[in-house]
Formats: structure tokens, sequence, C-alpha cells
């Protein structure tokens, strides 16, 4: 059994089990004390990594099990901030994302039902617990040994861990907070997360998971158990306590209700039970309707912008100019698709196109809303009294959105090159001048600055600018998914998009397609979506009627940009 010393250090000689997030969730913190007996461990040998109160129904019969059972525990940021009497939860959500939002309930739930001893309990905790083990020595602490809150997963990379480990001079940190298990090795360290109990692990499946640690001579083994218990009483005390829905269909339906904290690998798994079983197929999409078309007018651009996913500069010309008698030709094709709404203009820069403003012509003549992709520099300028004049005849029906990457001139001169701030302001003035109403398309990294931050910032500007813009309306302020990184996934699991697009994820090739002119064809071809242009397996023929096939979601963009990066590249007001 333990011996404690007032460290706290606590030294085992036989198993010892490790679980985190109960989360106040009374029936899975019950089945994991059956599970700590069927192992014949005895309470004593037990370790929570914190967050015993979070998003359940009954946060006081949860600490007065661990407390009544002498379950060693670390304080994680709920305790913490519930024994300081704070108004959140401090576990470092962005403002305003979906778990931000969601924290606001249950965290008054636990408040309110907490009483004073429980309170004082959760303000005792020590911060750190070091576990002996078979000659080893583990830190046990909630998120980090730098920070409480401190979300760290599986894909990170191997800096981050070495960092975090170097600061308790053991051989290695058993951590929590993240709600996802995972084991990774690092130069003979370990970093452990035993996973949560009271909360899924995104996996589909309603189990949570703990861990057992056996001594081994020097060392120890290790292993992870899922947790089964009652997962339908536990969201029916949810729904009774008025707690919200979003959280109690997580139990049920093993998918978390909001991505938000989780790097892009973790969100590939999505749906995938642990441990992994082989590679799951890839998801496929139908054309359900075909709502947008959009036509990529050559990739020749003024600009050569860093990370631009079609390499478009002033001298790539992989793709022609698109011609106006293969325009004419596909809208011929697309007068018989009745659910054909909207025609798109990418490049390059569209307005390089000697033929642009007669395909915009003729895309409004036909009837559908026209939307133009646009840096708003010299190529559009030359071209804006007769802009003006199809907006005159036309008005909302034609919309342009234009290409701002950062709300700072050196952020958007980062990526777009020197000298290129003040003409794209100068190209929003005169579209509002002229009446027109432009939306704004901004590259996004949330590793660099989180969401709020970001559109804060554009409304600033827009604020400065007297720009007609609201920067918190998602149509109105587009931000794309950053893709010019490393790659962490190959693309979209079928069981990832089974979960997650009833939820809300979208994949453009769903509802449109990209017309293409590749140099020296005959004819424009079709491919599966805007920033697909160069890969033949996307490639689906010279007519609409070709273009109709199901794709395959097998590529990093389609994981990175759409499905997991809520991105699109047809979003405007």
């Amino acid at each position: 059994m333990f011996d404690a010393v007032p460290n706290p250090v606590l030294i085992a000689g036989s198993p010892v089990l490790i679980f985190g997030g109960s989360y106040s969730n009374l029936q899975a913190t019950r089945a994991l004390f059956e599970a700590a007996r069927r192992h014949r461990i005895p309470f004593s040998r037990v370790i929570c990594t914190g967050d015993a109160v979070a998003y359940g129904a009954d946060p006081q019969a949860c600490v007065d099990l661990l407390c009544d059972n002498g379950i060693a525990t670390v304080m994680g940021n709920c305790e913490e901030q519930l024994a300081a009497d704070a108004a959140d939860c401090g576990c470092g959500f962005a403002p305003g994302s979906a778990c931000d939002l969601l924290s606001l309930a249950w965290f008054s739930h636990a408040r309110a039902r907490l009483n004073d001893e429980a309170k004082h309990w959760m303000a005792q905790l020590p911060r750190r617990i070091d576990l002996v083990i078979g000659d080893k020595r583990l830190a046990v602490v909630h998120g980090a040994p730098s920070r409480i809150n401190r979300f760290i997963f599986a894909s990170d990379p191997d800096d981050v861990f070495n960092e975090e480990i170097a600061l308790t001079g053991c051989d290695g940190v058993i951590a929590g907070h993240c709600g996802l298990g995972f084991t990774r090795q690092i130069g003979g360290k370990l970093w452990h997360n035993a996973g949560a109990i009271g909360m899924p692990a995104n996996d589909g499946t309603p189990r949570g998971w703990y861990s057992i640690l056996t001594p081994a001579g020097n060392g120890f083994s290790l292993t992870t158990h899922p947790l089964s218990y009652d997962f339908k009483a536990a969201a029916t005390a949810m729904r009774r306590a008025k707690l919200p829905e979003d959280y109690a269909a997580a139990l049920e339906t093993g998918i978390w209700p909001s991505l938000d904290i989780l790097p892009l690998a973790e969100r590939a798994m999505t749906a995938t039970p642990q441990p992994a079983p082989p590679p799951a197929p890839d998801a496929v999409v139908a054309l359900e309707r075909l709502e947008t078309l959009c036509f990529n007018t050559g990739t020749l651009c003024n600009l050569a912008c860093a990370g631009c996913y079609i390499e478009s500069s002033p001298r790539n010309d992989r793709l022609a100019y698109f011609s106006l008698a293969e325009f004419n030709r596909l809208l011929d094709e697309a007068g018989a698709i009745k659910s054909l709404r909207e025609i798109g203009f990418t490049g390059g820069e569209p307005f390089m196109n000697p033929d642009i403003l007669a395909m915009i012509e003729g895309a409004l003549q036909r009837g559908y809303r026209t939307l133009v992709l646009t840096n708003a520099m010299l190529p559009m300028q030359h071209h804006f009294r007769a802009l003006e004049t199809l907006h005159a005849n036309h008005g909302a029906q034609l919309a342009v959105r234009v290409s701002l990457d950062h709300f700072t001139a050196a952020g958007h001169e980062a990526l777009r090159g020197p000298r290129s701030w003040q003409p794209a302001l100068a190209g929003l003035c005169a579209l509002f001048a002229a009446g027109f109403t432009p939306s704004i398309a901004a590259r996004f990294d949330p590793a660099l600055e989180d969401e709020a931050t970001t559109r804060a910032g554009f409304a600033g500007l827009f604020a400065q600018m007297i720009f007609d813009i609201d920067a918190f309306n998602p149509d109105h302020l587009v931000l794309f998914a950053e893709m010019d990184k490393p790659v962490t996934v190959s693309g979209v699991s079928e069981a990832a998009w089974r979960a997650l697009h009833p939820r809300g994820a979208d994949a453009m090739c769903r509802t449109s397609r990209m017309a293409v002119q590749r140099k020296g064809a005959d004819q424009a071809s079709i491919v599966a979506c805007t920033l697909l242009p160069y890969e033949h397996r996307f490639e689906l023929g010279n007519t609409l009627a070709e273009a109709g096939r199901s794709v395959s979601l097998d590529h990093p963009h389609c994981a990175q940009f759409c499905v997991f990066g809520s991105s699109s590249c047809m979003s405007a007001r």
C-alpha cells in the first residue's frame, strides 16, 4: 500500500489505478470504484488526476465518494476555480467558443450544489503528487507541470513533452485535463494521460478510460482499460437537471459536442474506437445536388502569396485563362440543373482574365448569384467602371469577396508581400463607395491567434475604416483554415464523417464542383473542389453530367480545410 509523506509522495509496491475526469458523473464514478474492486486494487492505491466535478448532474455525490474513500486526488482547474468561487471553470477555452459557452451552465450548476466542506476539500488538494513505483518516480498533475489548465495532446511535438517533464525532475508525468488517453515515450521518459471516465473519448462509444500501473523489476507495466457504465442514466440525470443537452447527448453518442480544443490530428480520430482498429476507410461523399459551380479563371496572379494552395503567381500559368466559349458551354449544360443557384470565380486573380467581365455578365443574365474572389488590387481597379455598371444593373446578385489575410498591415503583408496592404484597402474603399457590400476572406491559424482575437482585431479595423462588415458574422468575415502547415492527417475517415456531418461538418464536394482549363487542353475539366485543381484523381470529366459521381475525402485538404477546419471557399454574404 501507499506510504504517504508530506511532499506528497505515494510509494507503491503493487498495482495502482489512475483515472481522471469523473466530471460529476456519478454513474461513471461508481463504476470506477467497482472496477477497482474487480482488479483487487484497494482505494488507497487509486489516484485521480483531477476535475472530479464538471459537466454532469451530481457534483456533491462525486466529491463525497472520493472523500469518503480516501482517493488521492490532484487539484484540477475545476477544483481550483470552484474552491475560489470563481466565475468560470478556468479550462482555458477560447472566449466565445462552443466549449466556453456550454461551460457556463454546468459550472453554475456545480457551484450552487457543492457544500462548504466540498469546496474546502478542493482548496486543500495538492497540485502534484509524486508516485514512486518500481524505482521510477512519476509526477501526477492535472494539465501540465507548467500550468494546471494546459492542454497537451498526443500529437504535440517532442519538445513540448521534454520541456514539461524536465520541470518535474522525474522519470515521467501522468496527466489529465485533455480528456483523451494516450502514452508517449520521449528519450526514455514517459508521458501518460489516463483519459477521463465521466465523458467519452470522442471515439463513438460511451465508454470512459482508466489505467493501471504495475511494478515490474526496476520499472512498471502500464495497461489501459475501458470503463462501461450506465451512461443512459447519467444522461437522464443531466437532462433532469436542465444541463446542456450537448453534453448529455455526448454521453450517448460518444462524440464530443465541439472539437474546438482539439488539434487536427485528434479531430481526425473522431469516432475512432480506442485502441485504434486497422486503418478506417476514407469517407465517400456523393454530390447530393449541384448548388455552386466555380470557375478557376487561371493561375496567373499579380501576387505570389506565401502558402497559396494553388501556387498562383505572375508566372504560373499551369491553369490557362478560362475561355468565354467553354464558360458558355458549361452554363448551357447547367441550364437543366434546377438546384444550381451560384456561380463563383476564383484564381489566380480573376480580373486578370480578359474574358472575366463577359463571364460575370453571362452568369448574372442567366439569373445566378455570382461571387467573385479577388485581392481588390490593380487588376480589379482596371475593370472598375464595368464592374460598377454590372452592380448597378444587378445589385446584390453580384457579390465580391476580398482577400485580407490579417487585420494588421504586417500580418497581411507577411503572406501577400510588401506594398499589398494599402492597395487592398483602397480597393475595398472603392467597392463600398460604389455601393457594394463586400465580404472579407482571411487566413486563420489557431496556433498563433484564437478566433475571438482575430475577429475582434478585424472589427477594430472595419470600425476605423468605416466598412459595413460584421467581423463576428462568419458570412461577412470568412476565416480560412491554414493549410501551409506540416500534414498530420491524410484524409477523413468514414466513421468521422458519419459522426460529424449530422452535427454540421461539411465538405464542398457535397454541393459544388469547379471547372478548370488545363494548359493545352481542348476542353475544360470538372474537378471535385476549388482546392484540388492539380490532383488528377479528383478530375471528374469534361461535362457536368460526368462530374456527378462521388468523391473520396482522402486528401489532407479535405480534413484540414473542410471537415475539421470548418471552411468553405464559397461562403459569403
